[in-house]
């Protein structure tokens, strides 16, 4: 019996731009539903402590909806920090406190990222957990972001002196799961990912 030949791995750029794609294809209906059961998964998992420090992302490109998790920690007067393109080397990440009334603006991306005031920065061994978007992710943890390595340069101290602090965890929709992900040097496998319908740990 002769085997049919085998697909060549699909590349990286592959893997996101199809993700990308059935990410967006979900309804808003279905983009709805998945909001609420990660804010669920979220807390059945996970038990911040009094007045923690998070780092979330707005969401942007079909990425799971944050800001049903985001009302319910401030019911729970947690403090909520949003990423913002760091303005002098512009290649990685600073975490600012987000109130319901911070005034915002738009970055190279248009993605809103609250305007910057240096006294509401909050460095990022103080965040109790940071919740990170990605495109994909396989059965080990591997993540794949949206190639621009901006998480990768804000986390290479944080690997590299085996910090505590902050807790990482990858927040993403069940259909972003792919069996196995192309991997490059500087990349790390997350410990944590939660999608709307299951709770991974490595």
């Amino acid at each position: 019996m002769v085997s049919k030949p085998q697909s060549p791995p699909l590349s990286r750029s592959q893997i996101r731009k199809n993700i990308r794609n059935a990410r967006k294809n979900l309804s808003k209906a279905e983009q709805e539903q998945a909001a609420k059961k990660i804010k669920v998964n979220f807390f059945q998992h996970k038990n911040p402590p009094k007045n923690a420090r998070i780092g979330l992302y707005l969401s942007n490109d079909g990425e799971l909806d944050t800001s049903n998790l985001i009302q319910s920690l401030r019911k729970e007067n947690h403090r909520i920090f949003l990423p913002i393109i760091h303005p002098f080397n512009g290649t990685s990440l600073l975490f600012q406190r987000y109130e319901e009334n911070s005034p915002m603006t738009q970055n190279r991306y248009a993605i809103l990222e609250p305007k910057l005031n240096c006294s509401h920065i909050c460095p990022l061994y103080e965040l109790d957990y940071l919740l990170m978007p990605l495109v994909a992710f396989d059965k080990s943890g591997n993540r794949l972001g949206m190639g621009g390595g901006y998480y990768d340069k804000t986390l290479a101290r944080y690997y590299r002196e085996h910090m505590q602090k902050p807790e990482l965890i990858g927040l993403a929709h069940d259909c972003q799961q792919v069996e196995l992900l192309p991997t490059e040097a500087w990349d790390v496998p997350l410990q944590q990912i939660i999608t709307p319908r299951q709770f991974y740990q490595w």
